[in-house]
């Protein structure tokens, strides 16, 4: 059982290594989130039972996440993008499906830091709308997303906040750890 368990953990951890260093961690994060993102739908029925439903709606987007690291081999520009791209994408759909009060708007939060750490510097000019695209939706799309699928009493939405804060707290240390790993002289 130990070494069925140690050959699927090299194999993910084949399938999510690039040559790029920044791509690698497209690559990891992109992955820690399709590992996590099944989950998510659990945690919120477990706060606001059925009414959490449309939480499924979220893995429609997991495809996207496992496939930065196909990219990033390909086209390492590519790959980081789609990481940036999905992971505010994926932002945007989950505000329209909680709403702002839920606090799956935090998320954004990773997604900048994303933007302004995955590309080089002869790669600004062309990455900077992706930069720019969470603080976009934070500014301008969030406000005409309408009213939210999910509709929970007013005492659950503590807890959605709190969740999300400790997974976008989560996300964001895992960010830093993977560059502060990249930036350590070898």
């Amino acid at each position: 059982m130990i070494d069925m368990f140690r050959r699927w953990l090299a194999a993910v951890q084949a399938y999510a290594t690039t040559d790029d260093p920044l791509s690698d961690i497209a690559a990891k994060v992109a992955l820690v989130i399709v590992s996590n993102q099944p989950f998510y739908p659990l945690y919120l029925h477990a706060i606001a039972g059925t009414a959490a439903w449309p939480a499924w709606l979220t893995l429609l987007t997991l495809p996207l996440f496992a496939g930065v690291p196909v990219l990033a081999r390909r086209d390492p520009f590519a790959g980081r993008a789609l990481m940036v791209l999905t992971g505010t994408g994926n932002t945007v759909f989950s505000v329209k499906l909680f709403g702002i009060h839920s606090g799956v708007e935090l998320f954004l939060i990773p997604c900048a830091l994303l933007g302004a750490l995955l590309f080089r510097p002869e790669e600004r000019l062309r990455s900077l709308p992706l930069l720019g695209l969470p603080f976009a939706c934070y500014l301008v799309v969030d406000a005409h997303l309408g009213d939210p699928l999910m509709r929970v009493a007013e005492t659950h939405y503590a807890s959605l906040v709190s969740i999300n804060a400790m997974s976008v707290g989560a996300l964001t240390a895992l960010i830093g750890l993977l560059a502060a790993a990249r930036m350590a002289p070898e």
